[in-house]
């Protein structure tokens, strides 16, 4: 198994920036796919990023496309979502997932998931 660990999150003024961190625990970090999830009281779960650790092919939604940036660090096995410009519709829960092999942008398909970390935004 796969063990998640979130963090990173807290509260920001509009406009501010974020860097959400999801460690991994496990033996090897070289072929998973992770994923960023969010939701908000009232709202459906969303994807908002996704990567592969293997060849660091990425996906976004498109309510965050540049403005954040989602990266992997192997060696530390942790992947980083770096959240710029940041509104007061990003608040959320933000919940890391880790599937095997090439990333999805489908809940379904990650098997493993953190406990996710609270993303704040507000004046």
């Amino acid at each position: 198994e796969v063990q998640l660990q979130a963090s990173g999150g807290g509260l920001v003024q509009p406009g501010g920036s974020l860097k959400l961190s999801c460690a991994a625990s496990t033996s090897r970090f070289d072929d998973y796919a992770i994923g960023w999830f969010r939701q908000a009281p009232g709202k459906e779960r969303e994807m908002v990023s996704c990567i592969s650790s293997r060849d660091r092919v990425a996906s976004y939604s498109d309510s965050v496309k540049g403005r954040f940036t989602i990266s992997s660090d192997n060696v530390k096995k942790t992947v980083f979502l770096q959240m710029n410009s940041l509104r007061p519709e990003d608040t959320a829960v933000y919940r890391c997932a880790v599937k095997g092999g090439p990333f999805s942008r489908n809940a379904g398909d990650y098997r493993y998931w953190g406990q996710g970390t609270l993303v704040t935004v507000s004046s």
